[in-house]
């Protein structure tokens, strides 16, 4: 093991970082029902501070879904080779060159020609096969019967591209998600009004995922943030990054707690698309408790089809474009969560994509009682959202704005300590 991680393993055990344990509670929510989530207790210990340790700990010498705790020391960089090199855009495809991409658009970026320039196939290519191996590199799928647990304050996963595929009874805890930097973002000219960047790669998608529970951890662009990518049309920046956290493809039993997001576009997706209701009606299941989002600017979350609990959550920062996203057949029971934008009004808090109903019960917007159901009604959505987190799970919830700000800003987050509400 590189670095000092015996060193580092002594000094956690001075610190309670959080980590799963059976004498620990486990999660509030969804993720609590039905079969419960334990993750890889019982199971073989892994200890790994290289991206060719974790990939090895995951596949479990050859017993995957066995279970198993893996314990993250330090930092794991996604785009670490085998033999610890770290890889970049020109690694992946070498010649790959985004002006001359851009450039094969036109100036206004309205329409692609592979005649354009005489390199301009070359690039289309380049791009393409450089996406697929960085896809091929950064990508680490967590399989069933799983802990993820990072060891300490400081574990952390940079540039990587977790993924959960038909995986179930998982938890990943105590770590720190950098969301990928999408060296070969591709340029959508009808997507929207004026075309739109669409990168390929979230710090963390559930897919068909089934009892996870997602505790304790940050997820953020961290060293890359939007605001220093490079210019691209009409003077916007170039967007590098898809989103934080994306829940698709009939998920289901699924708690996010006591989890920080922090300066990023569009953070949580849930649901697959308006037209999947055939892989997602009837499923995504999802908790959020006691979760800081800071600096986000929507999609916290924005949810289709899916029966979500937001319960206790802090929102803040600037203003955004909206927090709460009720997008087509969705069931969002919104209780006691706290709002505190300096600017702007309570519409900040909900906005509709497509829903028909929402609920909320007794939160707050800067300080103020928020009447988001009302703001709701404004938007033509009804109250009744036909389900109610107490006829299916115990829960707690904090009953003022303090004690939820309090508490949240102390405990959310990686290397924050484990606390009960």
């Amino acid at each position: 093991m590189r670095r000092a991680a015996a060193f580092l393993l002594g000094v956690c055990l001075l610190w309670p970082a959080p980590a799963a344990s059976a004498a620990e509670p486990g999660p509030v929510g969804w993720a609590s029902t039905g079969s419960g989530t334990d993750g890889g207790a019982g199971g073989r210990t892994w200890t790994v501070d290289t991206r060719a340790e974790l990939k090895q700990a995951l596949a479990n010498d050859g017993e995957p879904t066995a279970p198993k705790v893996i314990r993250v020391v330090g930092d794991i960089d996604g785009h670490e080779a085998d033999d610890g090199s770290l890889l970049g855009e020109q690694d992946y495809a070498p010649g790959y060159d985004l002006r001359k991409y851009m450039s094969c658009f036109g100036e206004d970026g309205a329409v692609w020609s592979d005649t354009r320039f005489d390199y301009c196939k070359q690039q289309r290519q380049l791009r393409q096969t450089g996406s697929d191996k960085e896809k091929a590199q950064i990508q680490l799928t967590v399989p069933s019967n799983t802990t993820l647990v990072g060891v300490g304050r400081d574990a952390r996963l940079l540039g990587g591209f977790l993924t959960v595929n038909t995986g179930s009874d998982i938890i990943v805890r105590n770590l720190r998600l950098e969301a990928p930097v999408d060296h070969f973002t591709g340029w959508s000219p009808d997507d929207g009004a004026h075309g739109n960047w669409n990168a390929r790669f979230d710090a963390l998608t559930i897919i068909t995922g089934r009892n996870i529970w997602i505790d304790h951890c940050t997820f953020t662009d961290g060293r890359f943030p939007d605001r220093e990518a490079p210019l691209g049309f009409h003077g916007e920046r170039v967007q590098r990054h898809d989103g934080l956290l994306d829940i698709e493809d009939g998920s289901d039993f699924v708690t996010v707690s006591d989890s920080r997001f922090e300066d990023h576009d569009k953070a949580i997706l849930i649901g697959s698309g308006d037209g999947r209701g055939d892989r997602d009606r009837g499923h995504l299941k999802v908790t959020f408790a006691r979760n800081l989002f800071t600096g986000i600017a929507q999609r916290a979350p924005r949810v289709r089809f899916g029966q979500v609990h937001v319960v206790n959550n802090v929102h803040r920062g600037w203003a955004p474009l909206y927090a709460l996203g009720v997008g087509v057949e969705s069931a969002i029971f919104s209780e006691r969560n706290v709002f505190r934008y300096p600017a702007g009004s309570q519409s900040l808090a909900v906005a509709d994509y497509g829903g028909e109903r929402f609920r909320d019960i007794g939160s707050w917007f800067n300080g103020r009682p928020a009447r988001l159901n009302a703001v709701a009604s404004g938007l033509g959505l009804g109250s009744d959202v036909g389900w109610d987190p107490a006829d299916v799970y115990d829960h707690h919830a904090l009953a003022s704005p303090s004690a939820v700000e309090r508490y949240v800003l102390r405990h959310a987050g990686a290397g924050r300590p484990y606390g009960r509400p």
